[in-house]
């Protein structure tokens, strides 16, 4: 008989001991356990490895290095395995121009509908090639705005907010501080302007040549300094306001700069192609009245209305011929609505074909993906998938859940995983790993139905799998402090609404996919606060984004700060890592030039940084790694074979602190770090934050590119945490268990609860229905999304929400309170 099962020996992929086990094929079998504990190895670091690894010997060589590889996994045997497929939350964001026509490549068969079958203009000289109708190609970008829809400029306004400065006061607001814009102060006097005039006051002539010239006239500049310092001449040339900020927003690598610049910019729709990004010509060509920028801005489930008429007709299925014209655009109408089907199905009808891949949630575009596949008609391939449910509602998953069983009938086999417990009990088969994180994970402690988890004493999944969320039984919401009201907020599907925010609790904001929820808290009650505190989004990357619009807020005053902690990667690079962006490798350092022999050898702090020539090893720079290239195959990285991956040379690496060097204290753990270090206060404070939040497994020196989002996102909180805290603060976190088992989950709401606890305010957007039912305040948008949504559909007391007629989030609360017991409890 030929073996059904996926059989694995030996797998040694991160912190995995040797495993041995047996998956079925042809069945959907769940990964699970904590944070670190090993799943993600064996389900992506082993078998999808592998499977690439097979597919890719059968490639020419040449042909290999085109492609990105993961390498060959830490295995000893793998046998019965497929083809593999994997869909992952990828956490690095698309770049601007990426959007959802072009991750589901519905851009294309839409570009070649209005290509073959659009109604061309009279006075039309042919039929434009599909690449015209391409904001990202030279053949269909506005030569304008160069197909980005957008132009950013400055005015007088912009640039001076105030004027009833003089210049040498700084009415010229955007002009850069320290001695740059001295110096344009200087050459402006040098030039006859009267800097100690009010702003308003000079003649708008001068107003408009000192802001807006494109002259660069070079003057000799006799400075005027403090008694005592030496005034010599200088050449300088003098460069307008406006020249100033749109060159550093060009052409600047500093993102600090860029941000600054960013405020004094006006951004506004192209004037030429009034937003819809393409040249006149492209725009002129119309499908069912519409041109195509029109019809990719529609929400999903629109357009797919909108074309079937067009793809159940003109196919000659009625009787008639038709025209060749008409033929094509049935064939290319009814690929577009199948298509689309696929994603109304996945809970994603509200998107539109244009909205831009950054302002998608990892959940969105791994479920775009997952449509894209599921309408590729493969058969027999395995399908590794990572978390598809997070960051969708209760509802929404029961969707994901009838794709993927279509999926499985078509003949393929689902490895996923995955930490909600209502997927977990649909699956096949079940592999468990743990039971804890890291070097006290790695061993598979069930292989097999579901149903025999129960006979797993050591696993913490099994308790949230047939016991429920658990908890501290019931209590009753706090009482608020105070109230925030923001009235009449319109921004993207949210138009008119008006929100209360209750202080002093914990509030979760609930609703489907695509109801309004990130908008409303990260963006606008964020904006709201922020605006009022005067101070930019240390946070933010995207300089023009849109803001909303707010009739009145009221109770802002109460709030003495504003934390945001998000899932973006702490770091671009692997140089930065969980001990920099904590600020403990500070502490560690300092610890280490204390030292007797760091002294006697004159050592500073800055020794023991892998960023400096002194201390770090030059052969690898201090990444502890080296780039090799190999002729036909595709790049990889090897430990450096100066300090084999310590990142220091020979003489830092000879300073220990009780017996151990730096190099050494980087590959720590954060539990072994806390008892090593547990008498240097600032290490062992920062340390036991992050033990906290349940990242005692994470090495201190893991580069910032291998951690998920959940695992960012909770560094942020634990560095936030080990701060002194004064006043009233407010916490916006946006799906913070989002990557997280169930028993990281009670982890992390400890201590969100204890902020409160402690008197600050914590909002959440939250799809577990175990932390809505813990909360003390919950507000419901929708009831759908996109158009559908952007109303509040329900708010009060968890147990008020979940009897709320016409909420969709109700029932799953309701069922959700019941596991916790008849007045709800809080985990």
């Amino acid at each position: 008989m030929t073996d059904s099962y996926v059989r694995v020996r030996g797998a040694r992929e991160h912190n995995l001991r040797a495993v041995d086990v047996a998956i079925p094929r042809d069945a959907f079998c769940v990964f699970t356990g904590v944070s670190g504990s090993g799943k993600s190895s064996l389900a992506f670091g082993t078998l999808y490895a592998e499977a690439q690894r097979r597919y890719f010997e059968s490639v020419a060589p040449y042909a290999r290095r085109l492609i990105h590889q993961v390498g060959a996994p830490k295995v000893e045997e793998i046998s019965g395995l497929p083809p593999a497929v994997a869909l992952e939350q990828r956490r690095s964001a698309p770049t601007s121009r990426s959007s959802v026509g072009t991750v589901t490549t519905l851009s294309n068969s839409l570009r070649m509908l209005f290509s073959r079958a659009g109604d061309y203009p009279a006075d039309s000289t042919g039929r434009l090639d599909s690449d015209a109708f391409s904001p990202n190609t030279a053949a269909g970008a506005c030569p304008e705005c160069h197909g980005l829809g957008r132009v950013h400029r400055v005015t007088e306004d912009s640039l001076v907010p105030d004027p009833s400065l003089s210049i040498r006061d700084g009415a010229i607001a955007a002009w850069p501080g320290a001695w740059l814009g001295k110096n344009l102060r200087d050459i402006v006097a040098t030039l006859g302007h009267d800097i100690d005039r009010p702003w308003r006051d000079l003649p708008a002539k001068d107003r408009d040549w000192i802001l807006f010239t494109e002259e660069r006239p070079v003057v000799t500049v006799h400075p005027v300094r403090e008694a005592g310092r030496i005034q010599r001449p200088y050449k300088g040339q003098y460069q307008s306001a406006r020249h100033y900020v749109l060159h550093t927003f060009a052409d600047s690598q500093s993102e600090t700069q860029r941000k600054r610049v960013a405020q004094f910019l006006v951004s506004e729709a192209c004037p030429a192609c009034d937003g819809r990004r393409l040249r006149p010509e492209a725009l002129a060509v119309t499908f069912a009245g519409h041109d195509i920028a029109a019809l990719a801005g529609m929400p999903l489930a629109a357009l797919a209305a909108l074309l079937r008429p067009t793809a159940e007709g003109a196919d000659g299925s009625d009787g008639t011929d038709g025209s060749a014209q008409e033929s094509v655009a049935g064939t290319l109408a009814r690929d577009l609505v199948a298509r689309i089907e696929v994603l109304t199905e996945l809970g994603l009808g509200y998107l539109s074909m244009d909205r831009p891949s950054p302002t998608l949630s990892a959940g969105e575009l791994q479920r775009l993906r997952l449509a894209t596949q599921l309408r590729s008609g493969l058969f027999g391939v395995v399908y590794v998938l990572d978390e598809p449910s997070a960051g969708l509602h209760p509802a929404d998953t029961e969707n994901l859940l009838t794709v993927l069983a279509r999926l499985k009938e078509a003949g393929n086999s689902l490895f996923v995983v995955e930490h909600d417990m209502d997927v977990v009990r649909r699956a096949d088969w079940l592999v468990d790993v743990g039971p804890h994180a890291g070097e006290h994970g790695g061993r598979v402690l069930h292989s097999g139905p579901v149903d025999g988890l129960a006979d797993v004493a050591e696993s913490l999944t099994r308790r949230y799998l047939f016991d429920g969320p658990g908890g501290d039984g019931a209590r009753e919401p706090r009482k608020p402090s105070g109230t925030v009201r923001l009235s009449g907020i319109r921004l993207h599907n949210l138009r008119g609404l008006d929100a209360e925010f209750p202080l002093g609790v914990f509030t979760a904001v609930t609703g489907v996919s695509g109801s309004g929820k990130s908008t409303l808290v990260t963006q606008v009650l964020a904006d709201a606060v922020r605006e009022r505190q005067g101070g930019p989004d240390p946070e933010d990357d995207d300089e023009t984004r849109p803001t909303a619009e707010l009739a009145a807020a009221e109770g802002l005053d109460a709030v003495d700060r504003l934390v945001r902690v998000d899932q973006k990667p702490i770091g671009r690079t692997p140089r930065s890592n969980l001990a920099t962006y904590t600020g403990l490798f500070d502490a560690v350092r300092k610890v280490f030039a204390d030292t007797d022999e760091a002294r006697a050898r004159g050592y500073k702090a800055g020794r023991f940084s892998f960023n400096v020539a002194a201390g770090r090893c030059e052969t690898c720079q201090g990444e502890g790694f080296v780039a090799v290239e190999l002729l036909f195959l595709p790049g990889t990285y090897a430990p450096c074979t100066a300090c084999h991956g310590a990142r220091y040379n020979s003489e830092t690496l000879e300073i220990t602190y009780r017996d151990r060097n730096i190099g050494e204290v980087l590959e720590m753990t954060v539990d072994v770090a806390a008892d090593f270090l547990a008498e240097v206060p600032a290490a062992a404070r920062s340390l036991r934050t992050l033990q906290d939040v349940g990242l005692g497994y994470l090495r201190l020196g893991q580069p910032a590119t291998e951690l998920s989002g959940g695992e960012a996102q909770r560094i942020k909180l634990a560095t936030e945490l080990q701060r002194t805290r004064r006043g009233h603060t407010l916490y916006l976190l946006d799906e913070p268990t989002t990557g997280l088992h169930p028993a990281d989950t009670e982890v992390l709401l400890r201590q969100l609860h204890g902020l409160v606890d402690a008197g600050n305010t914590v909002v959440v957007v939250e799809h577990d229905m175990g932390v809505v039912a813990g909360a003390d305040h919950v507000i419901d948008l929708g009831p759908g999304g996109g158009a559908d949504g952007g109303r509040i559909v329900a708010s009060g007391p968890p147990a008020e929400v979940a009897a709320a007629r016409g909420s969709r989030t109700a029932p799953y609360l309701a069922r959700a309170l019941a596991d916790f017991g008849e007045d709800g409890g809080r985990p």
